[in-house]
């Protein structure tokens, strides 16, 4: 964990691609950093926050990400965020609608992967949400937004990782767990899009459908009203790349992945 000093600067980033491309890459899981202000209201010592870290980020997604834009005859654009998911999490729901908060995973969390409590039971998530989570998902917004006027669409690849072994936070884990899951929407995921993703990622092992995840990113201007909105999640089962629960990436993995995503990118971009 690397805590950081508040900061003017925005907790994320958007990596411009080409203009013509209508595809942006979405890593919001991959970082570590928190700042030293957010850390101050969490309950875990630094080691066991550098633990509940290993497990809960998308570990080198970031990388993989970048090496496959660089990769694709098309760049892609690319929405990175900065800041841990222990910041805010920017693609739970903010609100009620979130099945995440009945083991205190909304967009500011309060348990841990282990239901350990990672900060007090009355804890105001606005001020996270107000600072952090809006704003990022403004930025997101306006993000889509740009690309369908300037291609006519937009695809959205948001791209994720999990672990071999399902951790106790999670309400779907007893399902598959194949190296590589997609997680689909029924208005958002034509089978197109589908259709290149099982194909680019053919190599990659074993391709799932939404299990042990479910679902896509749409920011919520667009979720379930503008069909030339299309989304995709891309779940990496995390011991085909790296060393669990938060090590190194290893050997080859990081490299056929990259090019697995560059393939899909390049196939949708079209």
């Amino acid at each position: 964990m690397t805590p950081t000093a508040p900061s003017s600067e925005p907790s994320f980033a958007l990596l411009p691609g080409a203009a013509e491309s209508p595809v942006i890459l979405h890593v919001p899981h991959s970082a570590r950093e928190i700042p030293a202000d957010v850390r101050a209201d969490i309950l875990l010592d630094d080691p066991a926050l550098e633990r509940e870290l290993d497990h809960i980020t998308d570990s080198h997604t970031a990388r993989i990400a970048a090496e496959a834009a660089r990769a694709c005859a098309v760049a892609p654009w690319q929405f990175v965020n900065r800041l841990s998911r222990l910041v805010v999490d920017p693609e739970r729901f903010p609100d009620e609608r979130e099945e995440m908060l009945s083991v205190g995973m909304g967009a500011v969390y309060t348990r841990t992967t282990h239901h350990a409590d990672l900060r007090p039971a009355d804890h105001d998530p606005e001020p996270l949400i107000a600072r952090y989570f809006r704003p990022y998902a403004r930025a997101m917004t306006d993000a889509v937004a740009d690309r369908l006027a300037a291609t006519g669409r937009a695809v959205v690849i948001d791209l994720h990782s999990y672990p071999t072994t399902p951790l106790p936070y999670e309400l779907h884990g007893t399902g598959p767990r194949p190296p590589v899951c997609l997680g689909t929407d029924t208005l958002h995921t034509p089978p197109a899009l589908l259709s290149a993703a099982r194909e680019a990622f053919a190599e990659c092992g074993e391709i799932g459908l939404d299990s042990p995840f479910i679902g896509t990113y749409v920011p919520l201007e667009f979720y379930g009203k503008e069909p030339a909105v299309s989304a995709l999640m891309v779940e990496i089962r995390r011991d085909t790349y790296m060393t669990e629960p938060g090590g190194a990436a290893d050997g080859p993995g990081v490299a056929r992945l990259a090019s697995a995503l560059a393939t899909l990118v390049d196939a949708v971009s079209g």
